[in-house]
């Protein structure tokens, strides 16, 4: 898994204490003025250090063009306990940390079959799932890894992509609706009970010269904007088209490019309408995140009701299997 790409130096800490500076030069690998070599290899089972964070496992750094890579090679079971502490609030119910621990294992392992070949099959940050290393578990994240060990989601006999979000507001998105690719597993779902959410109602004002600077980057010129309106929406009614009527030019764009410019955190999810506001536009929508697969609180709102993991997964996932691995 990939933890860190750094410009700069890294330091690397055994769990002697002993420390290494790392740097690169010309595809090297330097220690100061000194050459290492290639890859720079801690091996397990740790705890090593990278800058300030403690990892299990083994530690591997590579130079690359960008700088340096720092990859941790960890146990499944290890990673999937420092996944769920940094996806899902430890104080939630234990069932819904099982839930997301089959949902962590299970990214995994679909990872690991799509990137078998390549020198990591994750990341540490959103582009997979997040991952805090040793310093993010938690006594209740180790404990729905124990309690689910090995437990994972199949479809057509191997594992699925295992795609998750906070809130669905109210109703999941089908895969095709966000990435424009079917997913038999992945539909469309009505979702009930995410009414504690703090994403069930939310407000974003932006003005108007910050919508003309996101289309800029979106390589849209429409002089000052005067409108703003959703235009098209996907099947689960989130936005999938706007139009923008500026005072030069009028056009269209994704929602979910849009959403992406001006800040997932600021527009949490493309469940919007827009409105006028003051010197801009207000979104006022619901849900956060891409809407597909698991809505964390949709799950969370299952297990109040009595719903045990495989059930929660069955309904978010629906033809998948729940199998078990069955070697390490």
């Amino acid at each position: 898994m990939l933890v860190l790409e750094a410009a700069g130096p890294v330091r690397i800490t055994d769990e002697d204490g002993r420390a290494w500076t790392l740097s690169h030069s010309a595809g090297r690998l330097l220690e100061g003025e000194r050459p290492v070599g290639v890859p720079f290899t801690l091996e397990g089972p740790g705890p090593q250090g990278i800058d300030e964070r403690q990892y299990r496992g083994g530690i591997e750094v590579l130079p690359t063009e960008r700088g340096l890579a720092v990859v941790n090679e960890i146990d499944l079971e290890d990673y999937v306990a420092g996944c769920v502490a940094r996806e899902m609030a430890s104080s939630w119910q234990p069932e819904a940390l099982r839930t997301q621990a089959v949902v962590a294992r299970t990214y995994a392992l679909h990872a690991m079959d799509q990137h078998a070949g390549d020198p990591w099959h994750l990341t540490a940050g959103t582009a997979s799932q997040l991952y805090g290393g040793l310093d993010a578990e938690t006594p209740a994240s180790r404990q729905a890894a124990a309690e689910t060990r090995g437990e994972y989601l199949a479809f057509d006999g191997r594992p699925l992509l295992a795609v998750f979000h906070a809130a669905a507001g109210g109703r999941t998105a089908a895969a095709d609706e966000v990435w424009s690719q079917p997913v038999p597993y992945l539909q469309s779902q009505a979702v009930e009970g995410e009414e504690e959410s703090p994403f069930t109602y939310w407000r974003a004002p932006v003005s108007r010269d910050e919508i003309a600077t996101a289309l800029a980057a979106l390589g849209e010129q429409v002089g000052e904007v005067e409108r703003l309106s959703v235009v098209e929406r996907t099947e689960s009614g989130r936005a999938a088209r706007i139009r923008v009527r500026g005072r030069d030019a009028t056009v269209e764009v994704r929602a979910a490019d849009l959403r992406e410019v001006l800040g997932s955190t600021r527009l949490r999810s493309t469940l919007f309408d827009v409105r006028p506001w003051e010197d801009g536009f207000v979104f006022v929508g619901s849900g956060s995140g891409h809407g597909v697969g698991l809505s964390q609180w949709g799950a969370r709102a299952m297990v109040a009701r009595g719903a045990r993991h495989p059930e929660i997964l069955a309904r978010f996932f629906p033809g998948s299997t729940l199998r078990r691995v069955s070697a390490p």
